[in-house]
């Protein structure tokens, strides 16, 4: 109904009786008199005074899911600000200038590189007053604090960084130009965002990809308390602050985690939204309210709310507002003419704000336009009302705090800017802009300097011993350091001996084990290793069973950092739900993007916190790459290291489970990422080797930053199948390499000459070449070899890597991929085959010497028995026999009409004829 709507929904426990009437009614006349005789305003006030005290009482009363549009903090509340306010604010305005002016530079003709202004324009108080008094650096007693700067503030970091001295002038004027830039012949040069990668000793976090930056710092939160409750590193007094904007809110992935900060009470993260009220092109909510709406989102997600609406000049109004006429106003008025008054004058606001109530009008009737304009100031431009939300939500506890600053976008650029929807693409000022900039900033520039050339404006630095930038460096020096800041100076960790890979060597005997349930027994006795062990960090979305992970329920336990509270239901059995609040393994839910975040924020604690933690995370594949590819790129930009695994991997191999769960193409979308390295393997001892190698290759000695900072990422299957013994003969490098001889054909005995050919296949694929081999002889007197191809993605870089040097140096020795190397000696056409689309194996077609074909399970997937979905998308044995027969017919090797014959007599067009491949195996 109706009546049950309002702030506290359905709030009425209506199913209960009434044990004294007679009191409820004398509650409700009471409520009534004050309507009567004081009006509605005075009658709300105190209903929310009443349940603020039961709130404090610990009455179970439900919370508000928004507030009047006024700052949640009131003056009397405020603390003493501690800082130098003139100081502070000249440094901010330097830091303007030259954030604006670099942009500005960056257009210059000839360049035209973009930038952007408006952004950091809007937040630099926001910022400030977090880098002269809250943010701790590296070097903080306590551990640094994790700060995820918004990507198109960019800018101001530079520009604060040059005048602390930790970047040049040189450097400012190389932004976005990372390879030509160059001064005396070496580059000088900045991103254009906050790029990890591009910038290591100084970004810290990627978060230009609007979205992942509130998920990926939900989930370093989470991990910094994980690491803390497991004894690996105290991390109490280390808080992570990830700014956001208003409109990056819309993003799914923005909204979509809030509830893990809420459940696991991580009073170590603060949100700061700037709410500029504006996205990209125009407003965010222009017939709504923004920071109301995140307000309510927020609130009921089990968040701790702190609005900054309005700045100190409003304070004295709000006072004088007894009626609540202007708090009605500003209730009322949606964010579209908020921006529209921003974007006038002082006159414009009296008229059309001021003016819509005559109690309010009244209020600034004595005002000039000039203190209507400039005295009333929006809170996020105001460092009090700033530093008072901070201060409140770092001494918080027990929940994550947002706190909702209102800005301008543009603030302070002037009025062609400010508050404008075309703003976010501006990246140039007229001259005029300038000189008016200058001025509102008071920056010691002459007219004759800016019109010298007006592309080109002057930075300004005060230079090194002003009072401005020694208190700035010393106030940051005070905190732990300069920010930002990135470190990769990390305790060694001493890597598992050969003993912890021998048992997957030996195979399994007579027993069919499939590639996941290899690599789960190798990762169980990789946790077993007393000194390594505790270093990795399983992470599973609500999989483990599936994956047969279960095992590692009661004896390295899940991770909950409010330990287990009841009693499972399968408490009494061996492999019993075990919670606890030092627990080893990340169970995330039904959750792929929060389990990346999670991979992200272990995989980077070598830079991050100094403690090297190896992050293996077990999924579905086709959930990996595809659904959070873009995740995996920020993990790539962040320098992430750990090990994707992507289980019950392949288009065919999942009985029953249909188009959505059949993986053809991830080995295709990993190839885009420089970052990860795919392997697809056959056998438990070579997914051992890649393991290994893999670790070595992370934390090993003697290996460089580019070398070390690769994801791992391993396809393995649910089809159990007879893992063989490691050969005595095993060509270890053909296995990290990408390509190795499993099966030589076997002539001995033969009476003719045998036609030859090369077949090559991958992960769950090498059993179909294998019975290809074997039909191929017994039907046909064919001598084919079988190839294991673990990775196809880096034979692809490998040849590429070879044709690049061949390019650049003609003159040196050519160089031969290792494709070439292992089949140029060979004889016989190449047929290759996976369970993946044709586009994995033609990555290598350039580099295969003579004939070369693929088989590939192309198209949708679909539900049916392993044997009849690879008869279908003829990648089976007798699919690759034929194959390559009709390629020895090209050559003349056999008879024309063989191929037709072999079609018929495996039936290869009927699906109910296929056989390759088990039916067993749980899905």
């Amino acid at each position: 109904m109706a009546s049950e709507a309002g702030p506290i929904l359905n709030g009425i426990p209506s199913q209960l009786p009434d044990i004294d009437p007679d009191e409820t009614q004398e509650w409700i006349d009471s409520l009534d008199a004050v309507l009567d005789e004081k009006g509605r305003t005075r009658a709300r006030y105190i209903m929310l005074k009443l349940i603020e005290r039961a709130r404090q009482q610990q009455v179970g009363v439900p919370s508000l899911t928004a507030t009047d549009y006024i700052n949640t903090i009131p003056p009397e509340r405020e603390p003493w600000f501690p800082g130098d306010e003139d100081v502070e604010r000249e440094m901010r305005r330097y830091i303007r200038w030259n954030a604006a002016i670099m942009v500005h530079r960056a257009q210059r003709p000839g360049i035209g590189v973009g930038g952007h202004i408006s952004t950091y324009a809007s937040a630099a108080t926001l910022y400030e007053v977090g880098m002269n008094h809250f943010f701790r650096g590296k070097d903080h007693p306590g551990g640094g604090d994790q700060i995820y700067f918004q990507g198109h503030a960019s800018p101001g970091m530079y520009a604060r960084s040059f005048l602390e001295g930790h970047l040049t002038e040189a450097q400012l004027d190389g932004f976005r130009q990372e390879k030509s830039h160059l001064v005396d012949g070496k580059v000088e040069a900045v991103p254009s965002y906050p790029h990890p990668r591009l910038l290591p000793n100084y970004w810290e976090f990627p978060t230009v990809s609007m979205g992942i930056g509130p998920m990926n710092a939900i989930y370093q939160a989470q991990f910094n308390k994980y690491l803390h409750n497991r004894g690996i590193k105290d991390t109490s007094q280390q808080d992570v602050w990830a700014f956001l904007g208003d409109g990056e809110m819309d993003e799914p992935e923005s909204r979509g985690l809030l509830q893990l900060a809420a459940n696991e009470e991580l009073d170590n993260l603060n949100f700061v939204i700037n709410c500029n009220l504006q996205r990209l092109d125009g407003p965010v909510r222009g017939n709504g309210k923004i920071i109301q709406e995140l307000e309510a989102f927020f609130r009921g997600a089990g968040w701790n709310v702190i609005k900054v609406v309005w700045g100190r000049g409003w304070d004295p109004l709000l006072a004088a507002d007894r009626d609540g006429a202007l708090v009605h106003i500003m209730n009322q008025t949606s964010d579209g003419d908020y921006q529209t008054f921003r974007a006038n004058d002082g006159k414009y606001v009296r008229d059309h704000f001021f003016g819509r109530d005559p109690r309010t009008a009244k209020m600034v009737e004595g005002w000039s336009d000039e203190q209507v304009w400039w005295d009333l100031k929006r809170g996020g431009h105001d460092y009090r009302k700033v530093y008072a939300a901070y201060k409140a939500a770092r001494e918080h506890t027990g929940q994550p705090t947002v706190i909702l600053a209102k800005t301008i976008k543009g603030y302070g650029l002037g009025s062609h800017f400010a508050g404008r929807n075309a703003t976010h693409q501006m990246k140039k000022m007229t001259l005029d802009d300038l000189k008016a900039f200058r001025d509102s900033l008071r920056i010691p520039i002459t007219d004759e300097q800016l019109e010298a050339n007006p592309y080109q404006p002057p930075y300004y630095h005060p230079g090194a011993d002003s009072e401005v930038i020694k208190y700035s460096v010393d106030r940051r020096q005070k905190l732990g350091g300069t920010l930002p800041s990135r470190r990769v100076d990390f305790e060694p960790v001493k890597l598992p001996g050969d003993e912890a890979y021998a048992q997957v060597k030996k195979g399994s005997g007579k027993q069919e084990v499939a590639t996941t349930m290899a690599f789960v027994r190798l990762l169980k006795d990789l946790l077993r290793d007393k000194e390594f062990g505790p270093r990795i960090v399983p992470i599973i979305p609500d999989e483990a069973r599936t994956f047969g992970m279960d095992a590692f329920f009661p004896t390295i336990k899940i991770y909950n950092p409010n330990g287990q509270n009841y009693t499972p239901v399968d408490a009494e059995l061996m492999l019993a739900y075990r919670e606890n609040v030092s627990g080893q393994i990340l169970h995330l839910g039904i959750n792929e993007a929060g389990s990346l975040a999670a991979f992200t924020a272990a995989g980077t604690s070598y830079a991050t916190h100094g403690k090297p933690m190896i992050p293996i995370y077990v999924f579905y594949s086709m959930f990996g790459f595809q659904r959070t590819g873009d995740s995996i790129w920020a993990a790539a930009d962040q320098m992430t290291r750990g090990f994707l695994i992507g289980a019950t991997a392949g288009r065919t191999t999942l009985t029953g489970e249909g188009l959505q769960h059949a993986d053809g193409h991830s080995p295709l979308l990993a190839a885009t990422n420089p970052a990860v390295v795919h392997y697809d393997p056959a056998y438990g001892y070579e997914i051992a080797h890649i393991m290994q190698d893999g670790l070595k290759r992370m934390y090993g000695e003697g290996r460089t930053p580019e070398e070390s900072n690769v994801i791992y990422y391993l396809t393995v299957y649910n089809e159990p199948i007879q893992q063989p013994k490691e050969p005595d003969d095993v060509d270890v490098e053909g296995i990290l390499r990408g390509m190795h001889r499993i099966s030589a054909a076997n002539t001995e005995g033969w009476t003719h000459e045998a036609p030859r050919a090369q077949i090559l296949g991958s992960g769950v694929g090498v059993p179909w070449a294998l019975e290809a081999q074997q039909l191929l002889a017994d039907d046909w007197g064919v001598a084919a070899d079988v190839w294991s191809v673990t990775s196809w993605n880096e034979l692809r870089r490998d040849g590429l890597a070879a044709d690049e040097q061949d390019f650049l140096k003609p003159e040196g020795p050519p160089i031969k991929p290792w494709v070439t190397q292992c089949l140029e000696g060979t004889e016989g056409p190449v047929v290759a085959v996976s369970d993946y689309m044709r586009a994995v194996q033609d990555q290598i077609r350039e580099w295969v010497p003579g004939r070369y074909a693929s088989l590939g399970a192309d198209g949708f997937g679909f539900s049916d028995t392993r044997p009849a979905a690879r008869r279908f998308f003829h990648i089976d044995g007798p699919s690759v026999a034929v194959r390559t027969l009709q390629l020895l017919a090209k050559d003349g090797k056999v008879d024309a009409d063989v191929p037709r014959r072999a079609a018929e007599k495996y039936r290869l067009d009927d699906v109910t004829a296929g056989t390759s491949g088990n039916a067993g195996g749980e899905s």
